[in-house]
């Protein structure tokens, strides 16, 4: 019998004028308390962010993937969330905030492989 685990997930979105409400869909961030996963999968859509806004910081959303990457792989890198548990950096992540790049709402599900649902996940809503 294949053994399911709970999840959260959000989506990473870049909301380069917030005046506007509009935006792209930069990633996925993937919780599996179960598993002990917290994972993230992000692209930096240059074109898309471009037609929404084409003063946006580029390179500020690209540093800010890196820091959400980094946050979930936890460690040194995740700074001061480095003490952490995974749980603690996720709902960190996924706190509201106005800012060029926000996270979207925390949804839920069940799966037997958090690696192949996170995959699954970017290619049906970034990718």
């Amino acid at each position: 019998m294949t053994t399911l685990h709970d999840y959260e997930y959000a989506l990473i979105r870049a909301v380069p004028r917030v005046e506007r409400g509009e935006c792209v869909n930069l990633g996925v961030l993937l919780y599996c308390r179960q598993a002990g996963r917290l994972t993230a999968r992000t692209l930096l859509p240059q074109a898309k962010l471009l037609a929404l806004d084409p003063a946006v910081d580029l390179d500020g959303v690209a540093r800010a993937l890196r820091g959400i990457e980094a946050v979930c792989a936890g460690g040194a890198a995740a700074g001061p969330a480095a003490g952490d548990s995974a749980g603690q950096r996720f709902r960190w992540l996924t706190a509201p905030r106005s800012a060029v790049v926000q996270p979207g709402p925390v949804h839920t599900g069940l799966t037997a492989d958090p690696v192949a649902e996170l995959e699954h996940l970017f290619e049906l809503l970034v990718g």
